[in-house]
Protein backbone atom coordinates (compact mmCIF):
# COMPACT_ATOMS: atom_id res chain seq x y z
CA UNK A 1 0.00 0.00 0.00
CA UNK A 2 1.35 3.40 -1.01
CA UNK A 3 1.86 6.01 1.67
CA UNK A 4 -0.17 9.20 1.48
CA UNK A 5 2.09 11.96 2.84
CA UNK A 6 -0.83 14.42 2.90
CA UNK A 7 -2.97 12.09 5.01
CA UNK A 8 -0.06 11.44 7.38
CA UNK A 9 0.56 15.18 7.66
CA UNK A 10 -3.12 15.78 8.38
CA UNK A 11 -3.03 12.97 10.94
CA UNK A 12 -0.06 14.50 12.72
CA UNK A 13 -1.79 17.90 12.78
CA UNK A 14 -5.01 16.35 14.08
CA UNK A 15 -3.07 14.55 16.81
CA UNK A 16 -1.25 17.73 17.74
CA UNK A 17 -4.52 19.64 17.86
CA UNK A 18 -6.01 16.95 20.10
CA UNK A 19 -3.06 17.19 22.48
CA UNK A 20 -3.32 20.98 22.53
CA UNK A 21 -7.07 20.74 23.14
CA UNK A 22 -6.55 18.35 26.03
CA UNK A 23 -3.91 20.61 27.55
CA UNK A 24 -6.21 23.60 27.17
CA UNK A 25 -9.06 21.68 28.76
CA UNK A 26 -6.84 20.59 31.64
CA UNK A 27 -5.79 24.19 32.10
CA UNK A 28 -9.42 25.27 32.12
CA UNK A 29 -10.33 22.60 34.65
CA UNK A 30 -7.38 23.58 36.83
CA UNK A 31 -8.46 27.20 36.71
CA UNK A 32 -12.04 26.27 37.54
CA UNK A 33 -10.92 24.25 40.54
CA UNK A 34 -8.62 27.02 41.73
CA UNK A 35 -10.81 30.05 41.17
CA UNK A 36 -14.42 28.88 41.52
CA UNK A 37 -16.26 28.91 44.84
CA UNK A 38 -18.88 26.28 44.03
CA UNK A 39 -20.76 25.98 47.33
CA UNK A 40 -21.01 27.06 50.96
CA UNK A 41 -17.50 27.93 52.18
CA UNK A 42 -15.91 27.10 48.84
CA UNK A 43 -14.02 23.95 47.79
CA UNK A 44 -15.03 21.09 50.11
CA UNK A 45 -16.46 23.69 52.52
CA UNK A 46 -12.97 24.49 53.83
CA UNK A 47 -13.14 28.29 53.51
CA UNK A 48 -9.82 28.16 51.65
CA UNK A 49 -9.20 29.77 48.27
CA UNK A 50 -6.27 28.36 46.29
CA UNK A 51 -5.96 31.54 44.27
CA UNK A 52 -2.92 33.78 44.76
CA UNK A 53 -4.46 36.82 43.08
CA UNK A 54 -4.40 39.97 45.22
CA UNK A 55 -7.49 40.43 47.39
CA UNK A 56 -8.75 43.74 48.82
CA UNK A 57 -7.91 44.97 52.32
CA UNK A 58 -9.92 48.17 52.67
CA UNK A 59 -13.46 48.59 51.39
CA UNK A 60 -16.95 49.86 52.23
CA UNK A 61 -20.36 49.88 50.48
CA UNK A 62 -18.85 52.41 48.06
CA UNK A 63 -15.07 51.99 48.27
CA UNK A 64 -13.44 49.33 46.04
CA UNK A 65 -16.86 47.96 45.09
CA UNK A 66 -16.80 46.61 41.54
CA UNK A 67 -20.55 46.04 41.60
CA UNK A 68 -23.43 45.45 43.96
CA UNK A 69 -27.05 44.36 43.71
CA UNK A 70 -30.16 44.23 45.91
CA UNK A 71 -31.35 40.64 46.30
CA UNK A 72 -33.86 40.60 49.18
CA UNK A 73 -33.50 39.22 52.68
CA UNK A 74 -31.28 36.19 53.14
CA UNK A 75 -28.31 34.61 54.85
CA UNK A 76 -27.16 32.15 52.18
CA UNK A 77 -23.66 32.60 50.78
CA UNK A 78 -22.86 33.33 47.11
CA UNK A 79 -21.59 30.54 44.86
CA UNK A 80 -19.31 31.30 41.90
CA UNK A 81 -18.75 29.03 38.91
CA UNK A 82 -17.59 29.63 35.33
CA UNK A 83 -17.79 33.43 35.56
CA UNK A 84 -21.25 33.55 37.16
CA UNK A 85 -22.37 34.48 40.68
CA UNK A 86 -25.43 32.80 42.16
CA UNK A 87 -27.22 33.93 45.31
CA UNK A 88 -30.72 33.72 46.77
CA UNK A 89 -33.05 35.98 48.73
CA UNK A 90 -36.62 36.55 49.86
CA UNK A 91 -37.75 39.27 47.47
CA UNK A 92 -41.06 39.41 49.34
CA UNK A 93 -42.70 37.46 52.15
CA UNK A 94 -44.31 35.23 49.53
CA UNK A 95 -41.48 34.88 46.99
CA UNK A 96 -38.06 33.26 47.16
CA UNK A 97 -35.69 34.21 44.33
CA UNK A 98 -32.48 32.86 42.86
CA UNK A 99 -30.23 35.31 40.99
CA UNK A 100 -27.42 34.91 38.49
CA UNK A 101 -24.96 37.75 37.84
CA UNK A 102 -22.04 38.08 35.48
CA UNK A 103 -19.03 37.89 37.77
CA UNK A 104 -16.94 40.52 35.98
CA UNK A 105 -19.59 43.24 35.60
CA UNK A 106 -22.52 42.45 37.89
CA UNK A 107 -24.91 42.29 34.95
CA UNK A 108 -28.00 40.35 35.99
CA UNK A 109 -28.21 37.31 33.74
CA UNK A 110 -31.47 35.93 35.07
CA UNK A 111 -33.76 35.75 38.11
CA UNK A 112 -36.00 32.86 39.12
CA UNK A 113 -38.95 33.45 41.43
CA UNK A 114 -40.90 30.75 43.26
CA UNK A 115 -43.94 31.02 45.57
CA UNK A 116 -42.62 30.30 49.05
CA UNK A 117 -45.87 28.83 50.34
CA UNK A 118 -46.81 28.71 54.01
CA UNK A 119 -43.71 29.18 56.14
CA UNK A 120 -43.26 28.66 59.89
CA UNK A 121 -41.84 31.19 62.30
CA UNK A 122 -38.04 31.02 62.57
CA UNK A 123 -35.35 32.61 64.72
CA UNK A 124 -34.76 36.28 63.84
CA UNK A 125 -31.09 35.68 63.05
CA UNK A 126 -32.03 33.15 60.39
CA UNK A 127 -33.88 33.80 57.13
CA UNK A 128 -36.30 31.68 55.13
CA UNK A 129 -33.68 32.08 52.36
CA UNK A 130 -30.95 30.41 54.39
CA UNK A 131 -29.43 27.97 51.90
CA UNK A 132 -26.41 28.72 49.73
CA UNK A 133 -26.72 27.49 46.16
CA UNK A 134 -24.15 25.08 44.76
CA UNK A 135 -23.05 25.45 41.15
CA UNK A 136 -20.88 24.16 38.34
CA UNK A 137 -20.45 25.38 34.77
CA UNK A 138 -23.71 23.74 33.64
CA UNK A 139 -26.21 23.82 36.48
CA UNK A 140 -27.17 25.48 39.75
CA UNK A 141 -28.52 23.45 42.67
CA UNK A 142 -30.74 25.23 45.17
CA UNK A 143 -32.66 24.16 48.27
CA UNK A 144 -35.72 25.80 49.80
CA UNK A 145 -37.85 24.26 52.53
CA UNK A 146 -41.11 24.15 50.55
CA UNK A 147 -39.54 23.45 47.14
CA UNK A 148 -37.10 20.70 47.97
CA UNK A 149 -33.96 20.56 45.86
CA UNK A 150 -34.14 22.18 42.43
CA UNK A 151 -31.66 22.39 39.58
CA UNK A 152 -31.70 25.08 36.91
CA UNK A 153 -29.54 25.78 33.88
CA UNK A 154 -26.61 27.97 34.91
CA UNK A 155 -26.73 30.05 31.73
CA UNK A 156 -30.49 30.57 31.42
CA UNK A 157 -32.08 29.76 34.78
CA UNK A 158 -34.49 27.33 33.10
CA UNK A 159 -35.68 24.25 34.98
CA UNK A 160 -33.55 21.11 34.75
CA UNK A 161 -35.02 18.97 37.52
CA UNK A 162 -36.73 19.13 40.89
CA UNK A 163 -36.49 16.63 43.74
CA UNK A 164 -39.28 17.12 46.30
CA UNK A 165 -38.15 16.57 49.89
CA UNK A 166 -40.10 16.37 53.16
CA UNK A 167 -40.79 19.84 54.51
CA UNK A 168 -38.57 20.11 57.60
CA UNK A 169 -39.92 20.72 61.06
CA UNK A 170 -37.84 22.41 63.75
CA UNK A 171 -39.49 22.45 67.14
CA UNK A 172 -36.91 24.92 68.48
CA UNK A 173 -37.77 27.29 65.60
CA UNK A 174 -34.16 27.57 64.45
CA UNK A 175 -35.34 26.90 60.91
CA UNK A 176 -33.44 25.40 57.94
CA UNK A 177 -29.76 26.20 57.56
CA UNK A 178 -28.14 23.53 55.40
CA UNK A 179 -27.07 23.84 51.75
CA UNK A 180 -26.36 21.29 49.00
CA UNK A 181 -22.72 20.36 48.33
CA UNK A 182 -21.11 18.77 45.29
CA UNK A 183 -19.10 15.59 44.91
CA UNK A 184 -18.16 14.46 41.40
CA UNK A 185 -21.47 13.59 39.67
CA UNK A 186 -23.53 13.86 42.86
CA UNK A 187 -25.36 16.57 44.77
CA UNK A 188 -25.25 15.73 48.48
CA UNK A 189 -27.82 17.17 50.87
CA UNK A 190 -28.22 16.42 54.58
CA UNK A 191 -31.16 17.66 56.62
CA UNK A 192 -31.21 16.61 60.27
CA UNK A 193 -34.50 18.15 61.36
CA UNK A 194 -36.90 17.05 64.11
CA UNK A 195 -39.12 14.97 61.83
CA UNK A 196 -37.37 13.56 58.75
CA UNK A 197 -33.59 13.51 59.37
CA UNK A 198 -31.80 12.07 56.34
CA UNK A 199 -28.90 12.45 53.92
CA UNK A 200 -29.52 12.25 50.17
CA UNK A 201 -27.34 11.88 47.09
CA UNK A 202 -28.79 12.93 43.74
CA UNK A 203 -27.42 12.57 40.22
CA UNK A 204 -26.33 16.07 39.14
CA UNK A 205 -27.64 15.72 35.60
CA UNK A 206 -30.97 14.00 36.15
CA UNK A 207 -31.94 14.57 39.76
CA UNK A 208 -32.41 10.82 40.20
CA UNK A 209 -31.90 9.67 43.79
CA UNK A 210 -28.65 7.70 43.90
CA UNK A 211 -28.92 6.80 47.59
CA UNK A 212 -30.40 7.89 50.89
CA UNK A 213 -29.71 7.20 54.54
CA UNK A 214 -32.52 7.82 57.01
CA UNK A 215 -30.92 9.29 60.15
CA UNK A 216 -33.54 8.67 62.83
CA UNK A 217 -30.66 8.25 65.29
CA UNK A 218 -29.91 11.97 64.89
CA UNK A 219 -31.31 15.04 66.62
CA UNK A 220 -31.20 18.45 64.89
CA UNK A 221 -27.81 19.25 63.31
CA UNK A 222 -26.55 21.93 60.92
CA UNK A 223 -23.26 20.43 59.77
CA UNK A 224 -22.50 20.15 56.04
CA UNK A 225 -21.20 16.94 54.48
CA UNK A 226 -17.51 17.11 53.53
CA UNK A 227 -15.20 14.82 51.58
CA UNK A 228 -12.31 13.12 53.38
CA UNK A 229 -9.74 11.29 51.27
CA UNK A 230 -7.60 8.74 53.10
CA UNK A 231 -5.22 6.31 51.39
CA UNK A 232 -6.87 7.05 48.05
CA UNK A 233 -10.41 6.38 49.29
CA UNK A 234 -13.08 9.08 49.49
CA UNK A 235 -15.61 9.19 52.31
CA UNK A 236 -18.52 11.58 52.69
CA UNK A 237 -18.15 12.66 56.32
CA UNK A 238 -21.05 14.12 58.27
CA UNK A 239 -20.96 15.35 61.84
CA UNK A 240 -24.16 14.68 63.75
CA UNK A 241 -25.66 13.79 67.08
CA UNK A 242 -23.06 11.98 69.14
CA UNK A 243 -20.83 10.91 66.27
CA UNK A 244 -18.96 11.49 63.05
CA UNK A 245 -20.06 9.18 60.23
CA UNK A 246 -18.11 8.27 57.10
CA UNK A 247 -20.30 7.26 54.13
CA UNK A 248 -19.41 5.33 50.98
CA UNK A 249 -20.03 7.91 48.21
CA UNK A 250 -21.13 5.20 45.77
CA UNK A 251 -23.72 3.47 47.92
CA UNK A 252 -24.50 5.62 50.96
CA UNK A 253 -23.47 2.81 53.28
CA UNK A 254 -22.10 3.88 56.66
CA UNK A 255 -18.47 2.77 56.51
CA UNK A 256 -17.28 4.07 59.88
CA UNK A 257 -18.31 6.13 62.85
CA UNK A 258 -16.60 7.80 65.79
CA UNK A 259 -18.68 8.33 68.93
CA UNK A 260 -17.06 11.58 69.89
CA UNK A 261 -19.64 14.37 69.56
CA UNK A 262 -22.41 15.92 71.65
CA UNK A 263 -26.15 16.42 71.43
CA UNK A 264 -26.03 18.48 68.23
CA UNK A 265 -23.61 20.36 66.02
CA UNK A 266 -23.99 23.52 63.97
CA UNK A 267 -20.38 23.89 62.81
CA UNK A 268 -18.97 22.15 59.73
CA UNK A 269 -15.75 20.14 60.08
CA UNK A 270 -12.75 20.82 57.85
CA UNK A 271 -11.05 17.90 56.08
CA UNK A 272 -7.42 18.32 55.00
CA UNK A 273 -4.87 15.62 54.18
CA UNK A 274 -7.07 12.82 55.47
CA UNK A 275 -7.74 14.47 58.85
CA UNK A 276 -11.15 15.71 60.04
CA UNK A 277 -10.93 18.79 62.29
CA UNK A 278 -13.92 19.64 64.47
CA UNK A 279 -14.82 22.48 66.82
CA UNK A 280 -17.98 22.03 68.82
CA UNK A 281 -20.19 23.71 71.38
CA UNK A 282 -23.40 22.02 72.48
CA UNK A 283 -25.34 21.77 75.73
CA UNK A 284 -27.22 18.79 77.13
CA UNK A 285 -30.61 17.98 75.62
CA UNK A 286 -32.56 18.17 78.88
CA UNK A 287 -31.12 21.59 79.71
CA UNK A 288 -31.94 22.88 76.23
CA UNK A 289 -35.53 21.76 76.46
CA UNK A 290 -36.09 23.09 79.94
CA UNK A 291 -34.48 26.42 79.09
CA UNK A 292 -36.40 26.82 75.82
CA UNK A 293 -39.79 25.28 76.55
CA UNK A 294 -40.38 25.10 80.30
CA UNK A 295 -38.73 28.34 81.44
CA UNK A 296 -40.36 30.80 79.04
CA UNK A 297 -43.77 32.45 79.24
CA UNK A 298 -45.51 29.44 77.70
CA UNK A 299 -44.15 27.07 80.37
CA UNK A 300 -44.67 26.94 84.11
CA UNK A 301 -41.02 26.49 85.09
CA UNK A 302 -41.63 23.27 86.99
CA UNK A 303 -38.76 21.29 85.49
CA UNK A 304 -41.13 19.25 83.35
CA UNK A 305 -42.16 19.30 79.68
CA UNK A 306 -45.72 18.79 78.47
CA UNK A 307 -47.16 18.60 74.96
CA UNK A 308 -49.18 21.75 75.52
CA UNK A 309 -46.00 23.64 76.44
CA UNK A 310 -44.30 22.44 73.25
CA UNK A 311 -47.21 23.57 71.09
CA UNK A 312 -47.34 26.94 72.86
CA UNK A 313 -43.61 27.37 72.30
CA UNK A 314 -43.84 26.51 68.58
CA UNK A 315 -46.72 28.92 68.07
CA UNK A 316 -49.22 28.82 65.22
CA UNK A 317 -47.58 25.95 63.33
CA UNK A 318 -49.20 22.68 64.48
CA UNK A 319 -46.74 20.22 65.97
CA UNK A 320 -47.06 17.05 63.83
CA UNK A 321 -48.34 13.93 65.56
CA UNK A 322 -45.40 12.06 64.05
CA UNK A 323 -43.04 14.24 66.09
CA UNK A 324 -44.76 13.32 69.34
CA UNK A 325 -44.86 9.63 68.47
CA UNK A 326 -41.17 9.49 67.62
CA UNK A 327 -39.96 11.58 70.55
CA UNK A 328 -42.32 12.51 73.35
CA UNK A 329 -44.15 9.18 73.53
CA UNK A 330 -40.84 7.29 73.48
CA UNK A 331 -39.55 9.17 76.50
CA UNK A 332 -42.78 9.16 78.49
CA UNK A 333 -41.98 5.94 80.33
CA UNK A 334 -44.81 6.08 82.86
CA UNK A 335 -47.28 7.41 80.28
CA UNK A 336 -48.43 10.29 82.45
CA UNK A 337 -48.20 12.83 79.64
CA UNK A 338 -45.26 14.62 81.25
CA UNK A 339 -41.52 14.41 80.64
CA UNK A 340 -39.17 14.96 83.54
CA UNK A 341 -35.64 14.04 84.50
CA UNK A 342 -34.13 11.31 82.36
CA UNK A 343 -37.34 11.02 80.34
CA UNK A 344 -36.41 14.22 78.49
CA UNK A 345 -33.13 12.73 77.34
CA UNK A 346 -34.85 9.49 76.32
CA UNK A 347 -37.44 11.40 74.34
CA UNK A 348 -35.09 13.52 72.27
CA UNK A 349 -32.08 11.21 71.90
CA UNK A 350 -32.32 7.94 70.00
CA UNK A 351 -31.71 4.90 72.25
CA UNK A 352 -29.04 3.63 69.84
CA UNK A 353 -27.23 6.96 69.89
CA UNK A 354 -27.29 8.46 73.34
CA UNK A 355 -25.07 11.49 72.80
CA UNK A 356 -22.51 11.78 75.55
CA UNK A 357 -21.93 8.03 75.94
CA UNK A 358 -18.60 8.49 74.19
CA UNK A 359 -17.24 10.37 77.20
CA UNK A 360 -17.40 7.19 79.25
CA UNK A 361 -15.86 5.20 76.41
CA UNK A 362 -12.99 7.65 76.10
CA UNK A 363 -12.52 7.87 79.84
CA UNK A 364 -13.00 11.65 79.81
CA UNK A 365 -15.08 14.02 81.83
CA UNK A 366 -18.04 15.42 79.93
CA UNK A 367 -17.52 18.85 78.37
CA UNK A 368 -19.81 21.04 76.29
CA UNK A 369 -17.03 22.66 74.24
CA UNK A 370 -14.00 21.04 72.64
CA UNK A 371 -11.83 20.71 69.56
CA UNK A 372 -10.85 17.43 67.96
CA UNK A 373 -8.94 15.79 65.12
CA UNK A 374 -9.98 12.41 63.70
CA UNK A 375 -8.07 10.42 61.11
CA UNK A 376 -10.39 9.51 58.25
CA UNK A 377 -10.95 6.04 56.88
CA UNK A 378 -11.39 2.76 58.67
CA UNK A 379 -14.37 0.47 59.10
CA UNK A 380 -16.98 0.22 61.83
CA UNK A 381 -16.43 1.88 65.21
CA UNK A 382 -13.19 3.87 65.01
CA UNK A 383 -13.70 5.80 68.25
CA UNK A 384 -10.68 4.32 69.99
CA UNK A 385 -8.43 3.97 66.94
CA UNK A 386 -8.80 7.14 64.87
CA UNK A 387 -9.19 10.01 67.34
CA UNK A 388 -5.81 11.76 67.15
CA UNK A 389 -6.51 14.32 69.86
CA UNK A 390 -9.47 15.84 71.65
CA UNK A 391 -9.31 18.77 74.08
CA UNK A 392 -11.92 20.68 76.07
CA UNK A 393 -11.77 24.44 75.62
CA UNK A 394 -13.84 27.48 76.52
CA UNK A 395 -13.31 29.12 73.16
CA UNK A 396 -15.40 27.28 70.58
CA UNK A 397 -18.50 28.80 69.01
CA UNK A 398 -21.80 27.01 68.36
CA UNK A 399 -22.13 28.37 64.77
CA UNK A 400 -18.76 29.56 63.43
CA UNK A 401 -16.72 26.76 61.82
CA UNK A 402 -12.95 26.45 62.28
CA UNK A 403 -10.34 27.68 59.79
CA UNK A 404 -7.38 25.34 59.20
CA UNK A 405 -4.26 26.87 57.62
CA UNK A 406 -0.49 26.43 57.90
CA UNK A 407 -0.76 23.89 60.69
CA UNK A 408 -3.01 26.10 62.81
CA UNK A 409 -6.67 25.88 63.83
CA UNK A 410 -8.16 29.38 64.09
CA UNK A 411 -11.39 29.75 66.08
CA UNK A 412 -13.67 32.74 66.41
CA UNK A 413 -16.48 33.02 68.94
CA UNK A 414 -19.14 35.39 70.19
CA UNK A 415 -17.74 38.76 71.19
CA UNK A 416 -14.96 38.60 68.60
CA UNK A 417 -12.64 36.40 70.67
CA UNK A 418 -10.13 34.43 68.62
CA UNK A 419 -7.97 31.49 69.66
CA UNK A 420 -5.35 29.45 67.80
CA UNK A 421 -4.34 25.81 68.24
CA UNK A 422 -1.67 23.57 66.75
CA UNK A 423 -3.24 21.03 64.40
CA UNK A 424 -0.64 18.39 65.27
CA UNK A 425 -1.68 18.06 68.89
CA UNK A 426 -4.50 20.53 69.51
CA UNK A 427 -2.45 22.50 72.02
CA UNK A 428 -2.91 26.30 72.24
CA UNK A 429 -0.54 28.40 70.13
CA UNK A 430 -1.40 31.65 71.84
CA UNK A 431 -3.84 32.98 74.41
CA UNK A 432 -7.32 34.14 73.51
CA UNK A 433 -7.39 37.56 71.87
CA UNK A 434 -10.28 39.90 71.20
CA UNK A 435 -10.66 41.43 67.74
CA UNK A 436 -11.00 45.13 67.23
CA UNK A 437 -14.50 44.47 65.86
CA UNK A 438 -16.55 42.85 68.62
CA UNK A 439 -20.15 41.66 68.60
CA UNK A 440 -21.90 38.54 67.33
CA UNK A 441 -20.48 36.33 64.59
CA UNK A 442 -22.35 33.75 62.51
CA UNK A 443 -20.33 33.75 59.28
CA UNK A 444 -17.32 31.40 59.19
CA UNK A 445 -13.79 32.62 58.36
CA UNK A 446 -12.46 32.38 54.80
CA UNK A 447 -8.91 32.82 53.55
CA UNK A 448 -7.23 33.81 50.32
CA UNK A 449 -4.08 35.67 49.25
CA UNK A 450 -2.72 35.36 52.78
CA UNK A 451 -5.69 37.26 54.21
CA UNK A 452 -8.46 36.06 56.52
CA UNK A 453 -11.92 37.63 56.33
CA UNK A 454 -14.23 37.66 59.35
CA UNK A 455 -17.77 39.01 58.87
CA UNK A 456 -19.81 40.19 61.86
CA UNK A 457 -23.51 40.51 62.48
CA UNK A 458 -22.85 44.23 62.99
CA UNK A 459 -21.80 44.53 59.33
CA UNK A 460 -18.08 44.89 60.01
CA UNK A 461 -15.55 42.80 58.08
CA UNK A 462 -12.23 42.28 59.82
CA UNK A 463 -9.21 41.48 57.65
CA UNK A 464 -6.32 39.61 59.28
CA UNK A 465 -2.92 38.65 57.94
CA UNK A 466 -2.51 34.89 57.86
CA UNK A 467 0.56 34.51 60.04
CA UNK A 468 1.27 33.40 63.58
CA UNK A 469 0.43 36.88 64.94
CA UNK A 470 -2.78 37.30 62.88
CA UNK A 471 -2.06 40.99 62.40
CA UNK A 472 -5.20 43.07 61.99
CA UNK A 473 -5.02 44.81 58.61
CA UNK A 474 -8.40 46.56 58.50
CA UNK A 475 -11.93 46.75 59.85
CA UNK A 476 -14.43 47.57 57.10
CA UNK A 477 -18.03 48.60 57.81
CA UNK A 478 -20.51 47.37 55.18
CA UNK A 479 -23.42 49.16 56.86
CA UNK A 480 -25.71 46.15 57.21
CA UNK A 481 -25.78 42.88 59.14
CA UNK A 482 -23.75 40.01 57.68
CA UNK A 483 -24.68 36.44 58.57
CA UNK A 484 -23.61 34.77 55.32
CA UNK A 485 -20.08 33.46 54.91
CA UNK A 486 -18.29 35.41 52.12
CA UNK A 487 -16.94 33.90 48.91
CA UNK A 488 -13.64 34.37 47.05
CA UNK A 489 -13.00 34.09 43.32
CA UNK A 490 -10.68 35.66 40.75
CA UNK A 491 -9.10 38.17 43.13
CA UNK A 492 -12.47 39.36 44.38
CA UNK A 493 -14.34 39.09 47.65
CA UNK A 494 -18.09 38.53 47.49
CA UNK A 495 -19.93 39.73 50.59
CA UNK A 496 -23.61 39.00 51.08
CA UNK A 497 -25.18 41.37 53.60
CA UNK A 498 -28.72 40.90 54.77
CA UNK A 499 -30.24 42.37 51.58
CA UNK A 500 -27.39 42.90 49.09
CA UNK A 501 -24.45 41.21 47.43
CA UNK A 502 -21.18 43.09 46.87
CA UNK A 503 -18.30 42.20 44.55
CA UNK A 504 -15.24 43.81 46.12
CA UNK A 505 -11.90 44.26 44.40
CA UNK A 506 -9.15 46.81 44.00
CA UNK A 507 -10.36 48.01 40.62
CA UNK A 508 -13.93 49.34 40.76
CA UNK A 509 -16.12 48.73 37.71
CA UNK A 510 -19.57 50.00 38.66
CA UNK A 511 -22.14 50.06 41.42
CA UNK A 512 -25.83 49.59 40.85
Amino acid sequence: MLRNPLSEHRGRISGLMLVVSILMLEGTLSRTQAEDWPQFRGPNSTGISASTKPLPVKFSPTENVKWSAAIGDGVGSPAIAAGRVFVSGMTSKEIVSLFAFEEATGKKLWQRDWPAGELPEIHETNSQASASPAADAERVYFYFSTLGLVSVDAATGKDVWQAPLPTPFFVMKWGPGISPVLYRDLVIFCQDDDLHPAIYAFDKKTGKLAWQDVRFDMAVNYSHPVVCTTDGRDDIVVAGTGMLIGYDPATGKRRWFAKTLLRNIKTTPVCLDGIVYVSLQSGGIANQWLASVDQIKTGNNDGKVQKAEIQAFVGKTPVPDAFYKRTFDRGDLNKDGVLEGREIDLAFLHPDNFAGASYTQLGEKAAEQYIMAVRGGGEGDVTKTHVLWRHPTKHTDHVVSPLISDGRMFLLKEGGISTVFDTKNGEPVRAAKRLGATGSFYASPVIGDGKIYLCGDNGKVTVLKNNAEYEELAINDMGESIVATPAIADGQLFVRTRTKVFCIGDAPVAAK
